[in-house]
């Protein structure tokens, strides 16, 4: 009995024989990316499909101790940006003969859904909308899997940064984000520039990464014009949150006590605020309040809204994360127990849509 072909009784061995060829040339021909020429190829795949021989993946993952599956963990996919990080990371992976493996983790801190995935003998783990905690990130670091954070970095809080500069395996943990501090600068000129006067800014999940340099950047700028915040609320990435939220910040009814523009974290958030702001509270967008996202979700896009936002670029993001895996997977040629690959944090320049969302500049 074999495990090399999936149909009992055909091996790699007869198909290099019927086609003349050797037994690695065969192993080569059904592994992505690997080296054989076009004529080699033909013949393997001619004598493969006569004798009705499939490879077996996981008989191969045995010999070479590589699953070729990437896992991705996410905690929600609600907001419509991350369904477009699921399809271009899927293609860019299957395009490096890698496929993913896609878990859901209802935790901020994905540590019980991770501790599964490392029996799959994954070869690397995205993680993008969660977090894992040191302990697991030292112990993925100690398996030898590469772990890189996407749109995410680790907790910025003091007492967590102790945490994780006191276990440096965990440090091998690497990180992708666009450059969402210069996003929320751009956000903040915008509005300074059209005259806005009673600026808002609609929070994410506060200790995200994501939310606190947005919001940083958009700080920066305000107060270096000598402008504070004039309302702040917390939607926490949500489309309720979201609504809650702008009811509250907009529940004043003496129109002049209420912000004349809002900056919201993203474009899912930014959706749900504007419905809102038009359907419930009767307010004109950009007329009555200007508003801003980021992301660039497709949504926004749409005639219905047509939300000025922060591009983040999905296909440079993904880019990055694949090239990142494929290094620390790939690159040390090293065995899997005990490999800490360095890390590494890319950041991916943003850039700012204008659409009709915004009021046009004053004279």
């Amino acid at each position: 009995m074999t495990f090399d072909g999936l149909k009992l009784g055909v091996t790699a061995h007869e198909v290099a024989s019927l086609a003349q060829v050797s037994q690695s040339a065969v192993s080569r021909t059904f592994t992505p990316g690997a080296s054989v020429s076009d004529a080699t190829r033909e013949k393997v795949l001619q004598a493969a499909k006569k004798l009705g021989y499939r490879p077996n993946a996981l008989a191969r993952s045995l010999i070479t101790r590589r699953s070729h599956m990437i896992a991705l963990v996410m905690s929600y996919l609600e907001n419509q940006f991350y369904p477009l990080v699921i399809e271009k990371l899927s293609q860019k992976l299957q395009q490096q003969g890698y496929h993913l493996l896609m878990f859901i983790s209802d935790e901020a801190e994905s540590d019980g859904v991770l501790a599964e995935i490392l029996q799959y003998q994954v070869d690397g783990i995205v993680m993008a909308s969660t977090m894992l905690s040191p302990d697991m990130a030292k112990s993925c670091a100690d398996f030898g899997v590469p772990v890189v954070f996407f749109n995410r970095v680790p907790d910025s809080t003091p007492a967590q940064n102790s945490i994780w500069a006191a276990c440096s395996p965990a440090n091998a943990t690497s990180s992708v984000t666009s450059d969402n501090y210069e996003g929320g600068r751009m956000v903040a000129h915008l509005l300074l520039e059209r005259r806005h006067k009673r600026i808002a800014f609609l929070a994410g999940l506060e200790r995200s990464s994501t939310n606190v340099e947005r919001e940083r950047g958009f700080n920066d700028v305000l107060h270096a014009a000598g402008v504070t915040v004039y309302r702040r609320e917390v939607g926490n990435y949500s489309a309720i949150g979201a609504k809650q939220a702008t009811r509250a910040m907009f529940a004043d009814k003496n129109p002049e006590a209420r912000p004349d523009a809002v900056f919201v974290a993203n474009d899912h958030m930014a959706i749900a605020a504007m419905d809102v702001l038009r359907m419930e509270l009767g307010l004109r967008i950009p007329q009555d309040v200007s508003v801003v996202g980021f992301d660039d979700v497709p949504q926004a896009a749409w005639g219905s809204y047509l939300l000025t936002t922060v591009t983040q670029s999905v296909e440079d993001m993904v880019d990055a994360t694949v090239e990142l895996l494929s290094q620390q997977m790939l690159g040390d040629a090293v065995p899997k127990t005990g490999f800490a690959p360095p890390s590494k944090h890319i950041k991916v320049a943003c850039k700012l849509v204008q659409r009709q969302s915004v009021r046009a500049m004053t004279v």
